[in-house]
């Protein structure tokens, strides 16, 4: 036993002592020594002291520009010491303080509380819990001031007993990465759980008395050892790309009736994931975040035709082959060994050149690349494999990460199919975390760095621990192989499988992946869509995933379901995001000549005006306005809108738009770059019955 142990317990129990002989209450004491811990226990036939535990405070959980994701809030339980209070105080205020009770609570009358706070006062009750309903802060300031209560702890008799509770300012929003906690304060699942430890700090304890009808009083002797408050975390999630991703993929989930998504969207320079969402359907249909299939063994699936990317980076390491050679993929069927392959299109795609093969997404154009370059050799391709970081965990920062699974030619399950059907992304699992670290490697030109979720560990503004992401490969392949598969990564939506998203402004880059489902052993007809890629193609700021399970209807395929949903998504970033748009580069304007200023936000148009010299008057104080050109200066007029009806965005940039629509409960859909020329719904129309509109850009 140290020092300090020593001095506590002999306090304790001089205190234990003094009670013992104070004369107030004659206690018939027992002592029993804890040899663990070193405490004491004073029991009594009525009354009990025990020491008991002080929880500490959990710390908070912030997004990348500190907004809070998860906090804990005070919240109070309210009880009395009714023996107190003077006769006179407790007297004069024992109405006042039953009528507001009953006032404030709703579940009793004032004649019950102010029986029973009377008749505890006369059978001689040291604790009493007023009301089991927790109150906030705020409500015990008010409480404060409350006849009686007043008077204070000492001399009043309230107790305001501290509960504190975990409170998420966005809901929902990245519920599972965020993660919950129970009622031991102790976290459950996501960053919650991964980083508990920080969080959770160290709990104190103090003396309690336990009171008749089985509640605790605290005793504030002097011996309370103080909990120690926990760390905050600062992750690097964005709020706002966190509810883009979440509002996209909620879309597509809802429209093709799918059993689940996820998307995750990475910064590629950094690797930090700016957003993560997870929605499952449960029994009544609705879409929740139950699990995190992004990062999850769960979520470790085949991934089909987006490994393609893995298997033409160890064909073009290990073989001088350009994107023009050909092969023959034959009338869409063909035979390896004991089963056949087929490719989605009847009839088949005959001869290919090589970047046709990954564009067009040719089973068998794949799986013969791979098997007439590695058969004799299938241990060198998944050495290829390995180097490029894909047969071991990333290491990444919340637990549960799921592994991946990648047979070797030493694997008794390994046989001569396995070759050609992992070339294609079968036979094998990843996670979608895992998949989207090797494209981002391919964005960030051929450094793959591990994901980082979370930056910092802080105490107040002190900073305990800082996170960058590790690099897991310097180069995952060569300069020239990186030329090829960034050509064909864009030619997968310029003219490939995903040619349906390229119409954009900027370009993206990325690949499809249709997998059929493993249901008790046999492969189904439900399908497991993804796509996988960066954006702007050039030069990429983002790389991302989606993965959508199960969808229903005549859309199935990767290109129809996951593909939309990144286009959703990257299109709204690239509205939002000023550094993703190159500057106008027009002519110098002539005396008298205008440039384009149709409609917008008041303040940015007439910044523009004035800083290229035009003058510019507005008819009051209207934030969004459209231009009228009025001799040789702009009047701004006031744009109708409301909160109900559908705005007028005519003439303004898609940025503006988007914001305008949206924050009236619109979904935008749009086609064409540049201002808006067309919207399918009226100016000025109720949105009660609208969920979408369509806008038209040139």
């Amino acid at each position: 036993m140290n020092i300090r142990t020593s001095i506590l317990l002999r306090v304790r129990i001089a205190f234990l002592i003094m009670l013992l002989f104070s004369g107030a209450v004659i206690y018939k004491m027992a002592y029993i020594q804890n040899v663990d811990g070193g405490k004491w226990e004073a029991k009594a036939a009525s009354n009990r002291l025990q020491f008991k535990t002080v929880k500490a405070t959990r710390g908070n959980i912030y997004s990348d520009n500190g907004s809070l994701l998860a906090t804990s809030l005070p919240f109070y339980k309210v009880a009395f010491d009714p023996s107190l209070a003077k006769d006179e105080t407790f007297s004069d205020g024992i109405d006042s303080l039953a009528f507001l009770l009953a006032s404030h609570f709703e579940d009793q009358s004032y004649k019950t509380y102010k029986r029973k706070i009377s008749d505890a006062r006369l059978s001689g009750k040291e604790y009493m819990v007023i009301n089991r309903k927790e109150i906030n802060y705020q409500t015990k300031k008010m409480m404060s001031s409350w006849p009686i209560f007043e008077n204070g702890r000492m001399k009043g008799g309230v107790i305001f007993e501290k509960v504190n509770k975990r409170f998420r300012p966005f809901s929902y929003l990245g519920y599972r990465t965020v993660g919950t906690v129970n009622e031991q304060n102790r976290g459950v699942v996501g960053l919650e759980y991964s980083f508990n430890r920080q969080l959770g700090g160290k709990n104190g304890e103090a003396l309690f008395q336990k009171m008749s009808g089985g509640s605790w009083k605290p005793v504030y002797d002097g011996s309370e050892v103080k909990p120690k408050d926990g760390y905050d975390v600062v992750t690097t999630i964005n709020v706002d790309l966190q509810d883009v991703a979440e509002s996209a993929l909620l879309g597509a989930l809802i429209e093709h009736d799918a059993d689940y998504g996820s998307v995750i969207l990475m910064e590629v320079k950094t690797g930090e994931i700016k957003a993560i969402s997870n929605l499952s359907k449960n029994k009544k249909g609705q879409y929740r975040e139950r699990y995190n299939y992004a990062v999850g063994s769960q979520g470790s699936r085949e991934p089909g035709s987006t490994f393609k990317l893995a298997s033409m980076i160890a064909l073009f390491e290990d073989k001088d082959i350009s994107l023009k050679d050909s092969i023959d993929t034959g009338n869409g069927s063909f035979d390896f060994y004991d089963d056949t392959m087929r490719d989605h299109k009847p009839g088949g795609f005959g001869k290919l050149t090589v970047k046709e093969v990954f564009e067009k997404s040719s089973n068998i154009g794949t799986a013969k690349l791979i098997s007439n370059q590695f058969s004799k050799k299938p241990e060198k391709y998944i050495e290829y494999l390995s180097d490029m970081g894909l047969t071991r965990p990333l290491g990444f920062q919340l637990i549960g990460e799921g592994k991946p699974y990648i047979k070797t030619p030493s694997d008794t399950s390994w046989s001569g199919i396995t070759l050609p059907w992992m070339s294609h992304g079968y036979e094998l699992q990843m996670t979608p975390l895992h998949m989207l670290t090797l494209y981002n490697a391919v964005a960030n030109d051929g450094k793959m760095i591990k994901p980082l979720i979370v930056k910092q560990i802080k105490k107040a503004d002190k900073v305990i621990e800082s996170y960058d992401a590790d690099i897991i490969n310097k180069k995952i392949c060569s300069e020239a192989t990186l030329v090829k598969v960034k050509e064909m990564l864009e030619g997968v939506v310029q003219r490939g499988t995903a040619k349906n998203i390229r119409d954009s402004y900027y370009k993206i880059a990325g690949k499809t992946g249709t997998a059929k489902n493993v249901v008790n052993g046999k492969y189904t007809t439900e399908y497991y869509t993804s796509f996988a890629g960066y954006f702007p193609a050039r030069n990429p700021k983002y790389s991302a995933i989606v993965i959508i399970d199960n969808p229903k209807g005549y859309k199935i395929y990767g290109s129809d379901v996951a593909a939309p949903v990144f286009k959703e998504v990257a299109d709204k970033i690239y509205a939002l995001d000023l550094d993703m748009n190159s500057p106008y580069e027009g002519d110098q304007i002539a005396d008298g000549v205008f440039p384009v200023i149709r409609a917008g936000e008041r303040e940015n148009l007439s910044l523009i005006c004035n800083e290229i010299g035009i003058s510019n008057h507005s008819d009051g104080d209207s934030e969004w306005v459209k231009a009228k050109i009025n001799g040789n200066s702009i009047m701004w007029n006031k744009l109708k809108e409301g909160e109900d009806l559908v705005p007028d965005v005519w003439g303004m940039t898609l940025r503006d738009a988007i914001y305008l629509l949206e924050n009236n409960g619109l979904k935008v859909k749009y086609t064409g770059f540049g201002r808006v020329t067309h919207q399918s719904i009226t100016p000025g129309t109720s949105v009660t019955n609208v969920k979408t509109i369509e806008l038209k850009l040139s």
